[in-house]
């Protein structure tokens, strides 16, 4: 039997109108437990989501926050949890209850069973627009197809680690970090939870289509250089369909006389060629770009305030 000192890590941006609620349903369900820690972390928040945070901890000093200096995103938020957490296990979950809280207790109930990791499988949600739910799914096929990795269609954030699991991810300092991979990527025994999210209670989603783009990009060259073997097997593609189409073109005029003519046909060709060429320039660019952020190691993200040390300035 584990001894449970659980620590609940929760990102938050903007999230004033939900945190009473998450941290009300969290207390019902850890009051049951030995001992336990609620890490929030604000990400930059520009209304009263700290001052709500502050008010909590008055009253139970369990309750921890942490403050960037500036909007440092998701996952780098997700890193400062790891840091700070104190528990055997830890669990992330996000503030805006689309993760039901009330399925943290199962998650515990498997990890005492022996699981490293539990994590969460989101089924599948009408309520979403038809465009979300296609690149979703277009998402996890693409990562799976271009990387190493085996991503669960709907995996999300919120999971159960083990305290050998988050000592390994401390120790990753990426710039660019995607969790969701990177747990894949560890191994260790893992079990997984379906579940249907819930309607966000107040505020609105933080991914724009630019984000999840953006965050989809980062996860499939995170773990792979496949798209640059692509890139590579493609153009030798076309450089032979070129030489081909080229030496029908001279054939023609020796043997036969008529030349082929029509610049629709040259200019499409053209066009086409020049358009891969720049999709291979961008996709060598993703990668020199995180090579170049990468080696000015610069920190994840920058602590202003925080309640575990008063009035320190952390930086990691």
């Amino acid at each position: 039997m584990k001894n449970n000192i659980i620590s609940i890590i929760i990102p938050a941006y903007n999230e004033e109108k939900n945190i009473y609620l998450i941290y009300s349903r969290l207390e019902k369900l850890l009051r049951n437990y030995l001992d336990y820690e609620i890490i929030f972390i604000d990400d930059g928040s520009t209304d009263n989501t700290l001052n709500h945070i502050k008010d909590i901890r008055q009253s139970n000093a369990r309750v921890h926050y942490l403050v960037f200096s500036r909007n440092f995103g998701h996952q780098n938020a997700l890193k400062a949890g790891f840091d700070f957490s104190r528990g055997n296990c830890v669990i992330s979950l996000d503030a805006d209850l689309q993760h039901p809280p009330e399925l943290i207790v199962e998650m515990i109930d498997k990890w005492k069973q022996g699981f490293d990791i539990v994590y969460t499988i989101r089924e599948d949600d009408k309520r979403s627009s038809l465009l979300k739910r296609v690149t979703s799914d277009l998402f996890y096929k693409i990562i799976n197809l271009l990387s190493d990795l085996n991503v669960k269609k709907g995996a999300a954030d919120f999971r159960l680690l083990d305290r050998k699991v988050v000592d390994v991810l401390k120790k990753f300092n990426e710039h660019f970090l995607f969790y969701r991979g990177l747990v894949s990527w560890l191994g260790f025994k893992k079990y997984a939870i379906k579940y249907a999210p819930n309607e966000r209670f107040g505020g609105k989603s933080k991914y724009s289509l630019k984000r999840m783009i953006s965050f989809a990009l980062n996860g499939i060259t995170s773990f792979s250089i496949r798209p640059l073997r692509v890139s590579i097997f493609l153009g030798l593609f076309l450089s032979i369909i070129s030489f081909c189409y080229g030496f029908y073109a001279v054939f023609m005029k020796l043997f036969t006389n008529r030349a082929i003519s029509g610049w629709a046909s040259v200019l499409t060709s053209v066009l086409f060629i020049g358009g891969m060429q720049f999709m291979f320039l961008g996709i060598l660019g993703e990668y020199l770009g995180k090579l170049f952020m990468e080696s000015k190691r610069r920190p994840n993200y920058i602590i202003k305030d925080d309640s575990f040390r008063e009035n320190n300035k952390t930086i990691f």
